[in-house]
């Protein structure tokens, strides 16, 4: 890529959104600490933005996004709110730490959602605008407005509401592709539209937030940027409601690949976009399609032989970006039972980890452990087992110890012993099968009326002594959350998972008691 001035008009601005619309995909739940973990991560990545949630959501959401406001360095961090006051003043009260802050503020703009979600007419909700943002403004001189639904709204309205938000004090306007429907020239039209009629436009950066329902979200995103929008609204992974949201890999990569087509520069440092996709995997428990794009699995590899004859001639026949460029480094086997403390400190430093002195001695054990029952340790066990070690470090059910009989002849059994709230307790349970009895067991232990809803099996890396990583769903009046654990026994991390869904589910019920009610979830943003 060319070296260019960072300039207004080359330089976008990335705005992540993963802690917030990422979050709100169903069973992708993150805890306090993974929230904290992954914010970190953002900031060194360098991303713009961090939307740390929606602070009106919960006290879960709201602790989260002032612990984050409180840590943050060189980010600015965003809250989300509707347009009543006390969603604004929540915000601003969760944000308040932080060295750079912003309120980001919505609302329906279309026919449709004006109609039957909002039950308002045009012009209430034009007034509505403007004292959203007067209020927002209030607090902070960094304010975001999005026109919920923006693609459907007509665009006379639009164009009104676009321009009191920025007489209110806006400086910018993001116009959100809510559902999904857009296509990238209309949605181009639709920037270009809004510059040229809008008096003021000059005096907002304008924003593009797309959603990937019919798969047009990283292709409508870079038309709203060709069309003079400056800022993109993405997620780690492309998670999110529904289909999800554009994922900040592609979009980076794409204008750092073809910077001939798309000559704009951000302030991401690449070789941490596979380290940060891994750590969102592992904290929401969403693997990675094996063939996503510049981060899954198969993204670098060939296995067609005429792909590995050009590969061997020269790699640029079948890649245009190295692995190196996202942080994809070749699989380590140097790490055994025989490497000590400092060779493991320097292994997870490369693996882009910083953990607390107290994380690193229990990873470390796990790692002894683990190399007692494997001779070669790749590197994605060892990110599996520090990942695993974040996410379950303030659990307050673990599992101690299991002996599980099967074969032939069932029905299967399975002894287990846990530690829940610092107490030990066992039970035998039998059931068709040996992880139908290891279920059985946690439920005997740890009564409760959750549906498994997803149970799911893969090899962390090759060989038959190769670690197992299971994912487990469970939904229970309404919430739905994911878990995973890794073991070289599929048995024990299959455990592992279930007991690590049922942790989450009892979190969100103890620390997401709303302000007025249940949790609230919203698509509103965008």
């Amino acid at each position: 890529m060319t070296t260019q001035t960072l300039s207004e008009k080359d330089r976008v601005v990335i705005f992540d959104t993963t802690l917030r619309d990422g979050e709100q995909c169903p069973g992708a739940t993150m805890t306090h600490e993974e929230k904290i973990e992954i914010a970190e991560l953002l900031e060194n990545l360098g991303v713009d933005i961090v939307e740390a949630g929606f602070p009106i959501a919960s006290e879960g959401d709201f602790a989260a996004v002032n612990e984050i406001a409180k840590r943050a360095k060189k980010a600015v961090i965003c809250g989300l709110s509707r347009a009543a006051f006390k969603d604004i003043d929540r915000c601003a009260e969760a944000i308040k730490p932080a060295q750079r802050k912003r309120i980001h503020t919505f609302l329906s703009t279309s026919p449709v959602h004006m109609k039957y979600k909002l039950q308002k007419e045009p012009h209430e909700v034009y007034e509505m605008v403007i004292a959203q943002v007067t209020r927002a403004r209030s607090y902070t001189d960094d304010v975001e407005w999005s026109a919920e639904d923006g693609t459907r709204t007509e665009h006379d309205f639009l164009c009104r509401c676009v321009e009191a938000a920025i007489n209110a004090g806006a400086t910018t306007i993001n116009i959100p592709d809510t559902v999904g429907y857009t296509m990238p020239e209309e949605y181009f039209g639709l920037f270009k539209m809004l510059r040229e009629r809008v008096p003021n436009s000059d005096q907002a950066r304008f924003s593009v937030h797309c959603h990937n329902d019919l798969g047009m979200a990283i292709a409508n995103s870079l038309a709203g940027v060709m069309a003079g929008a400056r800022q993109i609204e993405c997620t780690i992974n492309g998670i999110g409601e529904r289909a999800g949201n554009a994922a900040l890999e592609e979009v980076v990569m794409a204008m750092r690949v073809r910077n001939d087509k798309f000559p704009f520069i951000t302030g991401i440092d690449a070789t941490l976009l596979t380290r940060a996709s891994k750590l969102v995997s592992a904290a929401t428990s969403f693997p990675v399609q094996y063939n996503k794009a510049i981060v899954g699995r198969n993204a670098f590899a060939h296995e067609s032989g005429i792909h590995q004859d050009g590969m061997l001639k020269n790699a640029q026949t079948y890649e245009i970006m190295t692995p190196e460029t996202v942080g994809v480094k070749q699989t380590s086997l140097v790490m055994g039972k025989h490497s000590g403390r400092n060779a493991f400190v320097h292994k997870l430093a490369d693996l882009g980890y910083q953990l607390s002195d107290n994380q690193l001695q229990d990873a470390f054990v796990r790692f002894k452990a683990l190399a007692d029952k494997k001779k070669q340790i790749y590197d994605e066990d060892i990110e599996a087992l520090v990942d695993e070690e974040i996410a379950t470090a303030h659990d307050r059910i673990k599992v101690l110890s299991m002996t599980v009989i099967a074969g032939t002849m069932g029905p299967q059994s399975a002894t287990l012993s846990l530690d829940i709230d610092g107490k030990h307790a066992t039970t035998q349970s039998t059931g068709n099968g040996p992880v139908d009895a290891i279920f059985n067991a946690i439920h005997t232990l740890v009564p409760h009326d959750a549906k498994l809803d997803l149970y799911q099996v893969h090899a962390v890396t090759e060989g038959t002594d190769a670690q197992a990583e299971v994912s487990v769903r469970l939904s229970d009046s309404g919430r739905a959350v994911t878990a995973k654990g890794a073991d070289p026994d599929t048995l024990v991390a299959s455990a592992k998972a279930y007991v690590g869904a049922l942790n989450k589910l009892t979190s969100r019920r103890k620390g997401e008691t709303a302000m007025a009610g249940p949790r609230i979830h919203s698509t509103d943003a965008g």
